[in-house]
């Protein structure tokens, strides 16, 4: 839950099931489910420690993808070289800006969204995308 992305094969089983052990979930489990779907799920999954398919976790929010389980390991590979092939600085400015704006009030999180695309439009990796575009290449992110 704590993953920026969530793949799951179809025949996966999630779920919170401390409480069948006389524990509630730690390292957040009780925070992050709560944010990825809502309070009445979060609480039927974490108060009866049932578990779920992979499909109704995709339903209820808590996995972005369910692929067969023969796809998984490429799934997965696909979405790294994806990622990996952004400007790091933007991603990390992105989801800083994602995660501080879930938690605060939206007029902090439009001023912080602004500071960071400040930041953001400044670097080398803002100048080669826009350079790139223009002479409609792939660009070539450093992260600078």
């Amino acid at each position: 839950m704590a993953c920026d992305i969530r793949i799951a094969s179809e025949d996966a089983m999630l779920g919170q099931p401390e409480v069948n052990l006389g524990i509630i979930p730690g390292a957040g489990g009780t925070q992050r489910l709560t944010r990825l779907t809502n309070l009445g799920i979060s609480k039927e999954l974490i108060l009866t420690g049932k578990q779920i398919s992979a499909r109704a976790a995709l339903g209820y929010g808590i996995v972005n993808r369910v692929v067969p389980k023969h796809a998984l390991e490429y799934e997965v590979t696909r979405w790294v070289k994806e990622l990996a092939s952004k400007p790091p600085l933007t991603l990390m400015l992105a989801k800083y800006a994602i995660n501080y704006g879930f938690e605060a009030p939206i007029w902090s999180a439009l001023n912080n969204e602004a500071s960071l695309f400040g930041v953001a439009i400044s670097t080398k990796d803002a100048q080669e995308g826009v350079k790139a575009f223009l002479e409609k290449r792939k660009p070539k992110f450093t992260g600078e």
